[in-house]
């Protein structure tokens, strides 16, 4: 049987440059979250419906979950770590935090995410754009309400 060639990657995660090996079939949240271990990137559904994986490559919301690492070579990736700057939380996840846009937490990365690409295409989207932006991540307790106020609060 012969071996699995690895590759080496190298892109932009959170501002940084990083290079890492990969085999050809590693997904990029196996990447993340086990061998960067940026664990702020959630694993749920495995088949791109949830959104609790999202993370942004160069601006725009994918699921790292079903993405191969290979397809972030050379772009830039952004996780939820990455979002605040020196300490401090974005406006993003204070608005979260301000309006109660969560409970348990674990879409919370996702919402983020989605909600700063968002307002990175349309910084001043209506409520139905808002809707339809968010459609792909799936949270089971906040009830949409309050994340929808906090993301109308930014704009």
């Amino acid at each position: 049987m012969d071996a699995i060639e690895r590759m080496r990657l190298s892109f932009t995660l959170n501002g940084r440059a990083v290079e890492v090996d990969v085999e050809p079939s590693d997904l990029l949240i196996d990447v993340l979250r086990d061998r960067l271990g940026l664990k702020g990137t959630k694993r749920s559904c495995d088949v791109e419906v949830c959104g609790a994986c999202t993370v942004l490559v160069n601006g725009l919301p994918v699921s790292s979950c079903t993405t191969l690492a290979a397809d972030a070579d050379g772009q830039t990736v952004l996780t939820i770590e990455g979002v605040a700057q020196g300490g401090h939380l974005d406006r993003v996840q204070r608005a979260f935090v301000e309006h109660a846009g969560m409970q348990c937490g674990f879409c919370t990365p996702g919402m983020v995410l989605a909600t700063t690409a968002l307002l990175n295409v349309n910084p001043k989207p209506d409520e139905a754009e808002i809707r339809h932006f968010l459609r792909g991540n799936i949270c089971r307790c906040t009830g949409y309400i309050k994340i929808l106020e906090a993301v109308k609060s930014l704009v």
